[in-house]
């Protein structure tokens, strides 16, 4: 498969958008994350997201545009998956942090 420029773009725009819905479900703020962190977020989500749509051949039946709703809710679920693993990461850190060594 080769990627092409409008396909760069495409995932720029998924990515952006389904970060900023992240953001702002999650930080409950208009500015979400702010727009890099969004952007990444939304990014990682988008292949996250993409990814899990294939292997459970999820189609939600959505049609097909240069952007499509089903590769928007597949980001923004893969977005969603993405900061969960993140947060328990962090948490898992924390209390590794906070446990006295002997």
């Amino acid at each position: 498969m080769q990627i092409t420029f409008i396909q760069i773009i495409v995932w720029l725009i998924v990515g952006a958008l389904a970060g900023t819905l992240v953001g702002r479900v999650v930080k409950r703020s208009r500015e979400g994350f702010g727009r890099w962190t969004n952007l990444g977020v939304g990014l990682i989500g988008a292949a996250v997201g993409g990814f899990l749509f294939d292997l459970f051949e999820i189609d939600l039946g959505l049609g097909e545009l240069a952007i499509s709703f089903q590769d928007l809710v597949a980001a923004f679920v893969g977005s969603l998956i993405f900061l969960a693993a993140v947060l328990i990461v962090r948490k898992q850190a924390e209390k590794k942090k906070s446990i006295p060594s002997d």
